[in-house]
């Protein structure tokens, strides 16, 4: 790997260790300085291996930089001295010299109890997910911009918002009393559930960047089940669910980037590790008397996995989505129940389940009905993909609908 592709790679992966722990140290008060410290480390980084080449341990490298810079920040900044490096100092050691951990186990620490201040109650869940995504994940200011379909400057403030509130609120990172992780930990599993989903369903057309927040979404997730005060059933059914989500990635979009629906999905390319993984942490969670709703959703990830197309397998499902809804009402959720409705009882049935939804200014609801009445009423199935063009903001998706018309007028001019 080359200088040109192996510094974004560390950004990615050493960025967002480096922050949370210069974070923890000086307090979120200070995040940029943390943040600022970690980007020249980076940019000495450029500048210094570009002529005198690449260093045998690039991540040491960097760490032993980032470790400079910041004693000598605390040495040369004597507002930040006097009023931070004092308390850095008491409580981590006796001499005057601050001891800046980069071990593993203070990395992984520093990243859990940074998700717990981003993610805290106080804070908007889209700035809880901007942040999450350029403190914890290492993402930059353009890609989040393009996962959140906006530009830069309305990232920049909505993180400049967030990172004002955290101050203001005087957030510490630091894990919650025991009495209160479980409630703290819900507003975590919120938030990276919604990151997962901003990649499994985003509009945006560059599969990569879905891919990255899916990735991201489940590694902070899997320190939560690494953590014995965060390991709980429900943390595990989240990241099974996860699991399953993703092992059907790469069968979702075909060579021209168009989405493929589940019914025409290559089982071939769904990916068999990733399923294993997922009924694994589904094991895990099965421990204990509380079923949560991703449990269930874990569950229906799972029945979607199994490539036979029979009607127990979709009765499980609509069972799944019948105790989700009674647990958690969503209209999405009743949506995607009406298409496990129709594999185990028929259209009919399903189309008067949906219609009574009335989402009419929702795109997957014209595109349900539009599946639906393929086989019974091709006017109207025609009409529901027009609706769904027209509300519909990806391209690919635009692509989609476009083609079923197609295929429907065509199938028309054969009768006629």
């Amino acid at each position: 790997m080359d200088n040109h592709t192996l510094i974004p790679h560390l950004f990615r992966t050493e960025y967002r260790k480096i922050t949370a722990v210069l974070c923890k140290l000086f307090g979120i008060e200070h995040i940029e300085i943390a943040e600022d410290i970690a980007s020249d480390t980076f940019l000495l980084a450029s500048e210094s291996w570009g002529v005198k080449g690449i260093p045998e341990n690039p991540t040491a490298w960097l760490y032993t930089v980032a470790k400079n810079k910041a004693k000598d920040y605390l040495k040369h900044n004597q507002i930040f001295t006097e009023k931070v490096a004092k308390e850095i100092r008491h409580t981590h050691n006796e001499s005057n010299e601050v001891e800046i951990d980069l071990s593993d186990k203070n990395i992984t620490d520093s990243q859990l109890q940074m998700l717990f201040a981003i993610c805290h109650p106080a804070i908007p869940i889209e700035a809880q997910i901007g942040l999450s995504l350029r403190i914890l994940c290492g993402f930059g200011i353009d890609e989040i911009a393009d996962a959140f379909l906006t530009n830069n400057e309305t990232i920049n403030k909505r993180l400049f918002r967030a990172k004002q509130k955290l101050r203001s609120e005087k957030i510490k990172i630091e894990f919650p009393n025991k009495s209160e992780i479980d409630k703290r930990l819900e507003t975590v599993l919120i938030t990276l559930y919604l990151l997962f989903n901003e990649g499994y369903y985003s509009a945006t057309q560059d599969t990569k960047l879905r891919e990255d927040l899916c990735v991201e979404a489940m590694r902070l997730t899997h320190l939560l089940t690494e953590n014995k005060a965060t390991n709980k059933p429900f943390v595990n059914a989240l990241l099974s669910l996860m699991c399953f989500h993703s092992s059907r990635f790469e069968a979702r979009t075909n060579e021209k980037g168009e989405t493929v629906l589940y019914q025409d999905q290559d089982t071939s390319l769904w990916n068999a590790e990733l399923i294993g993984r997922g009924e694994y942490y589904l094991n895990r969670a099965s421990e204990g008397n509380v079923i949560s709703k991703y449990h269930l959703e874990a569950g229906i990830g799972y029945w979607h996995t199994i490539k036979e197309d029979t009607i127990e397998k979709w009765e499980n499902i609509l069972q799944l989505y019948n105790r989700l809804l009674q647990i958690e009402y969503s209209p999405m959720a009743a949506l995607n129940r009406t298409y496990a409705l129709s594999k185990a009882n028929g259209n009919m049935e399903a189309i008067a389940e949906a219609e009574k939804l009335n989402l009419i200014d929702n795109y997957l609801y014209h595109s349900l009905l539009g599946n639906l009445y393929t086989t019974i009423d091709t006017d109207k199935a025609i009409v529901h993909f027009k609706t769904a063009l027209k509300l519909s903001k990806s391209s690919t998706e635009k692509a989609l609908f476009s083609n079923k018309i197609i295929q429907l007028r065509e199938e028309i001019d054969k009768k006629k």
